[in-house]
Parts: C-alpha cells; structure tokens; sequence
C-alpha cells in the first residue's frame, strides 16, 4: 500500500477502502506522507467525492488520531449541539442551561472564533475569572456530579484533522463537502457524547450560502454519526441577517443572559434557542413529543430554572456570578454611536456577513488566530427584516474602542441595510430538519 496508488484511486474517482483511508490519514499526521501528496489527494476528493461509508471511515481514523474520551460510566447520555457558525450565534449559552435545567446533561467542548463568526469561548470570557480550559479529568468529573460541563478543546482531539484543515485552507479544497463533515463531525465523535444536535446555518452571513450546499452537508454528518453509532439530528436554520440583537462577545453574554431572566429578546433568538432546546430534549428522550419539549424549554425560562443554571455553570467554571446579576459590572466600550434608518418603508436586507466583518473590523473578532479581541465592542442591531421603519429610527448601535474605528464601521454599516417601499416578509428561522 503506498500514497500515490491512494491517489490515483480516489483521482479515478473510486471508493477507498477503510484501510487505505487509514494507512493515508496516519501517515499524514505523522509526518510520512508529505504535504504535496496530501494535497494532491485532498484535490481528489474535492472533485470526485466519497460515498458515505468513506466518509465515516475517514472521520474515524481522524477521530482516533488522538485522544478519544469516553462518557460511558460517566453519565447514562448526554448531549452536545454544535453550530457550523454565524454571527450574533450565543445560542449555546442560552440552550445548554435550559436542556441542563430540564434534566438533560450537556458535555459541550466549544471553539474560538476566527473571521466573522464568533466563538462560544471568547464570549464566555467575558465573565472575569472563568476557567475554560479544563483537562480530561476535570471536563469528565464535572458532566459526572453536575450534568453540565463547558470547554474549550484542552486535550488532543483529532489531531489529524488540525493539521488537514491546515492544509485544505491553503490548497483550494476547503469546500471539499466530505472533508467539511469529518472536520465537524471527528471532533464531536472523539469528545464522546451520545447524542449531537448539529445547527447547520443558511445564507450570506454562514459558510453554506445556499439551502441545497447546507442540506448536503447536513445529511453527509448525519450519515457519519448513523455509520459509527451515535444519534444525530441536523437543524437548518437561517444566517441571512444576526441572530438576535447582540453582535460582540460581552455584549452577547449580557442578551443571553436576559434572554434567560425572562427579559425581552429577539424574536428570531428565542425562537431559536425554544427549538433548539426541544429538539435536544426529544433527543434525549426527556419527553416524547416535541411539543412537549417546548413546553418543558418554556416552563425552564418562565420558572428561573435555566437561568439558575447558567449560573451554575460559570460557578462551577470559577466565573464571578454577579455579573450575571448586575450587567453593568460588565466593561463597556469607551465609544458609541448610533446608525440611524436612512428612508422610511420596510426592512429589506441587513446582510450578517458585512455585520459580521464589520464587528471584526471593531476588535470583537480575529481575522489570524493570534489576533486578541476587546470583549467590549461589538453592535447592537435594532431591526429585523420585515420591521416597518421610519427615516432616522436607530438601526444600529456600534461600541467603539477607537474613533477611527467607530468612523469606520459607521461607514460600512452605513451600506449594511436595503429598505423597500413595500412590506417585506419576516425570513424564516428554520428551513427543515435532517434525520
């Protein structure tokens, strides 16, 4: 067995078999394969593609490139929900309290952000104190006598898929459909959870742009969960516009938080988070019916369940809970202005990718992974498509560490909004489910 007959094979757009999947995966992440034979084959599977077997084979021996934690003994089952990104997404902070509060455990293990779309683990440290980096024992001891752990990604999973990732990004091949779904899909089957609701975005602020690129993807994860034993469920859920109102990472923390105390929020967020939070419920098999689960992901707000939750949560984790009491402990940004609506008529269009770059522009996200963020920047979007406006009603609120930049976002965000003199529909949140 060699390298390039591996080549050659997927080139003439045959299927590989598990080991020769294997023997070219390890070999790559070991440094015995080099990069332009990687390349080279990365390039053949970008244009001949994998069946589903392939593909779950490939997310295995990713997966089984490094550590693989196992909850068995742990807890019965738990759940964990990943998000393909967006902008404005803190969902995970609204969602995992309400399952954890309903009886659900989460074991989640969450990423930074790069480019546009925000990370889960720069918003949480927003909140002073806050450990985020637990190890395997105390990530596992944790989700044992509390039903509810958060992380960043401290222990070694699927290494391989670091270094391919790497190498996609600078080779062409990103949009290779099999190697997004094992990128995804080899970190969530190495972490060990049971059950995977996975929240595949749509639109021009999302990696799929398009509802038949993301329902694709959706059912190739999907296929690889079935194919290595795990239960997986797919949302596909709109990234046209910000989700929510919130655009930066403590500004974000403090509209979940609300969110969870009862308080008004985004139609589209809690919409959103109530589904999500359902369908993780239904997973978990809390309820039997789906309505029912919305009915208990209600209940857990209306109560203060979810909320005590949260708190618990980012006390276990050493993060200091009275900010989430009293939200003007939070740091705000030095600068703010505000954007107004520019004509009267109707929300057309606040497109999430220009909003998205435009908070990146601000500090609150990273264009290299080396970049540091201000958790105090960020926007407040006060429209939604569909809201009828007037000329000069606030449309968006930009946090500023800079005047320069302040003039600059104003200046992009400026552009960031359609109006239309004749009612436009509201978008929709979900566009299906894949199973």
């Amino acid at each position: 067995m060699n390298a390039v007959d591996i080549i050659i094979k997927k080139r003439d757009g045959l299927a590989l078999s598990d080991e020769e999947i294997k023997f070219f995966i390890d070999g790559y992440t070991q440094d015995k394969i080099p990069d332009y034979q990687a390349a080279a084959w990365a390039m053949a599977v970008l244009c001949k593609g994998m069946n589903d077997h392939e593909t779950a084979a490939l997310t295995r021996t990713m997966a089984e490139s490094g550590e693989m934690l196992s909850l068995d003994g742990v807890v019965e089952k738990a759940i964990d929900k990943h998000s393909t990104g967006g902008v404005g997404d803190k969902t995970t902070l609204i969602v995992q309290p309400i399952v954890t509060a309903c009886g659900l455990p989460v074991a989640k293990m969450s990423g930074r952000g790069l480019g546009f779309s925000g990370g889960t683990i720069d918003k949480l440290e927003s909140i002073p104190g806050i450990k985020l980096d637990l190890t395997k024992e105390e990530f596992l001891a944790q989700l044992k006598a509390y039903g509810t752990v958060l992380s960043g990604q401290s222990v070694d999973l699927a290494p391989a898929d670091g270094k391919l990732y790497a190498l996609r990004d600078v080779t062409g091949t990103v949009p290779a459909m099999p190697l997004i779904a094992s990128s995804i899909m080899s970190k969530k089957i190495a972490a060990g959870t049971h059950l995977i609701l996975l929240d595949v975005k749509v639109g021009n602020g999302a990696f799929m742009e398009t509802l038949d690129q993301a329902r694709k993807l959706a059912e190739i994860m999907v296929a690889i969960g079935k194919n290595i034993g795990r239960t997986v469920k797919a949302e596909l859920t709109d990234m046209n516009q910000p989700l929510g109102y919130a655009v930066g990472n403590a500004l974000e923390v403090q509209e979940a938080v609300r969110m969870l105390r009862g308080e008004p929020t985004a139609p589209d967020l809690y919409e959103h988070c109530i589904e999500s939070s359902a369908l993780m419920l239904e997973m978990g098999q809390v309820v039997p019916t789906l309505d029912e689960a919305r009915s208990l992901a209600e209940n857990a707000i209306r109560s203060g369940s979810a909320f005590e939750s949260l708190k618990k949560l980012i006390s276990l984790q050493h993060g200091d809970v009275s900010y989430l009491d009293d939200l003007s402990k939070f740091p705000a940004a030095p600068l703010r202005a505000e954007v107004s609506v520019p004509a009267t008529g109707w929300i057309a269009e606040i497109p999430a990718r220009l909003v998205g770059e435009t908070s990146v522009l601000l500090d609150a996200g990273r264009v290299t992974k080396a970049d540091q963020i201000d958790h105090r920047v960020g926007i407040i979007v006060h429209q939604k498509v569909g809201n009828a406006v007037h000329k000069g009603d606030p449309l968006f609120t930009i946090h500023a560490n800079s005047q320069e930049k302040l003039e600059q976002a104003a200046a992009a965000l400026s552009q960031a909004c359609k109006i239309s003199d004749e009612k436009t529909e509201r978008l929709p949140q979900f566009y299906g489910i894949v199973a």
